[in-house]
């Protein structure tokens, strides 16, 4: 261990990444503390790493953070994750921030401070390329001159922001891939609930427990869509053919359009959804490409609407992997199997998944008899399909 370079030592400290770890580490001989002081990366502080954090006062823990960072240089990554902590005072986080500010690259913080904070303004823009924040205020964004050129990841939770500062911290943005949005407080300027977001180079949305009446998304180059729980009036996806994942999970939504975007689909996965069948086939009957489907909890719109397997069968050819929620309709689902079966030669596994009621008749066990044995024998001709029964 002597031998080894105080760079190699630096990167190993910073691999531990929690900082009471890291300081008892740096105590180990003088090169180990040399490197913490001149080679340290990345510290993170978080209230899961060490019991007695959860012990100290917020004052306690300002003065602990404040002498730990104070005594490193050229951070690159920093995490202030303390969850049981009501707020900071500002005075010591702004000197957190602006002792780190060039030379951080990655921001992870989920604490109040009080009084509130501009939390863009006072981090380093220039080098940042990963910035996370959690239980912040975001006000007045300056495009002008509040610029991440290097930003390519931004992760807002419980933040509160006006949909027009949400939308120009965007275009501030030239780089970003990845966009989380989690449980935001949208603050409008207009009656209407309206949020209108535009990114060329965005590759990955992921947006969760928001309410809104619209919200458009134009991101020319994004491939992965995820909303989650979720309730929204409108939701448009304008886009160039870019988008190969789909998820949709427990939303709620009137109007679903991602217009040219689907024409690149490879896995569509939607639960807990009410959706108009004919218009969801529709809109994804494009995506030839399409190899994972999987509609689960899914309710529709008309009661005499039910999942066409035999179109899903000819819409997708390439699908390897489906997945449905079905109502028991024996004639037509065993028939639309058969279809599924002959038109799609990749499909790999098909997932069978059935509600069995506590009180059965005689009639209902004979039913269900008839479909598992009708399946059996329809599969003996497509062995290399692994066929999965869920019952509950």
């Amino acid at each position: 261990m002597e031998s080894l370079p105080v760079e190699v030592v630096g990167n190993i400290l910073s691999r531990l990444g929690a900082a009471r770890d890291v300081v008892i580490a740096s105590a180990t001989c003088r090169k180990w503390h040399e490197a913490w002081r001149n080679h340290l990366h990345t510290l993170t502080f978080n209230s899961n790493d060490w019991p007695l954090y959860h012990e100290y006062s917020t004052s306690r823990l300002e003065i602990i953070i404040t002498q730990t960072i104070f005594q490193t240089k050229g951070l690159q990554c920093l995490s202030i994750i303390m969850d049981d902590v009501d707020e900071f005072s500002a005075a010591p986080v702004i000197a957190w921030l602006m002792y780190t500010r060039e030379t951080l690259r990655q921001l992870h913080y989920n604490v109040r401070t009080q009084p509130n904070i501009n939390m863009l303004e006072k981090c380093g823009r220039q080098k940042l390329e990963v910035l996370a924040l959690a239980h912040n205020t975001i006000t007045g964004v300056e495009p002008s001159y509040q610029k991440f050129p290097s930003l390519k990841s931004l992760s807002l939770s419980y933040v509160s922001i006006s949909a027009l500062d949400l939308s120009l911290l965007l275009n501030a943005c030239p780089k970003i891939e990845y966009l989380i949005l989690i449980s935001l407080d949208i603050v409008m300027s207009d009656p209407q609930a309206t949020m209108d977001l535009s990114s060329h180079s965005l590759k990955d949305v992921y947006v969760e427990a928001i309410s809104l009446d619209k919200f458009i998304l134009e991101a020319d180059s994004l491939e992965k869509l995820h909303l989650k729980d979720c309730t929204l009036e409108v939701f448009e996806l304008v886009g160039k053919g870019m988008l190969r994942f789909l998820k949709i999970d427990d939303v709620s939504v009137i109007h679903l359009d991602i217009g040219e975007s689907a024409e690149n689909l490879e896995i569509v996965d939607v639960s807990n959804f009410t959706i108009m069948w004919a218009k969801f086939l529709h809109m994804i009957s494009r995506s030839s490409k399409l190899k994972k489907l999987r509609l689960w909890g899914v309710v529709f719109d008309d009661e005499e609407e039910f999942v066409d397997v035999e179109t899903i069968s000819s819409c997708f050819p390439l699908l390897s992997h489906l997945s449905l929620n079905y109502d028991l309709r024996e004639a037509a689902l065993q028939y639309g199997l058969q279809g599924l079966l002959e038109r799609c030669p990749h499909l790999k596994k098909l997932v069978i998944h059935g509600v069995v009621s506590e009180t059965k008749t005689h009639e209902e066990c004979h039913t269900l008899a008839n479909f598992t044995s009708a399946i059996v024998r329809l599969m003996r001709k497509y062995l290399h399909v692994e066929v999965q029964f869920e019952y509950e």
